[in-house]
């Protein structure tokens, strides 16, 4: 429900759409588990989920969603991409490490 108040996407024109929208938190779940079980990063494919959340639901409820959609685990590489799109500061969630391999790996972009 909260998603839903949230959802500014103009172009968006039945539920489905809402729900496509939605679902690229599950994808983003599954590209950070995917890194952390196998080593196989695609930082494009993670940079480029994020843009389109943040687009879509804003900077604050897109951080909110995060929070509640991606477990802890995850949050050093999370992390590391806002830090990269300059969406947040490195002081930003001290408690949370920079996964330096990945923005090595960010650099090179």
């Amino acid at each position: 429900m909260f998603a839903m108040q949230c959802y500014d996407n103009p172009q968006c024109t039945s539920m489905e759409e809402f729900m496509e929208d939605l679902r690229r938190f599950r994808y983003l779940k599954r590209l950070l588990r995917r890194y952390y079980k196998n080593g196989e990063l695609r930082e494009r494919l993670i940079l480029n989920h994020l843009i389109v959340i943040f687009n879509i639901f804003g900077f604050d409820n897109s951080i909110k969603m995060l929070e509640f959609k991606i477990d802890l685990e995850y949050w050093p590489v999370l992390k590391t991409c806002l830090i990269y799109m300059d969406y947040v500061k490195e002081d930003w969630r001290t408690e949370i490490p920079v996964d330096m391999e990945v923005a090595q790996v960010l650099r090179e972009l």
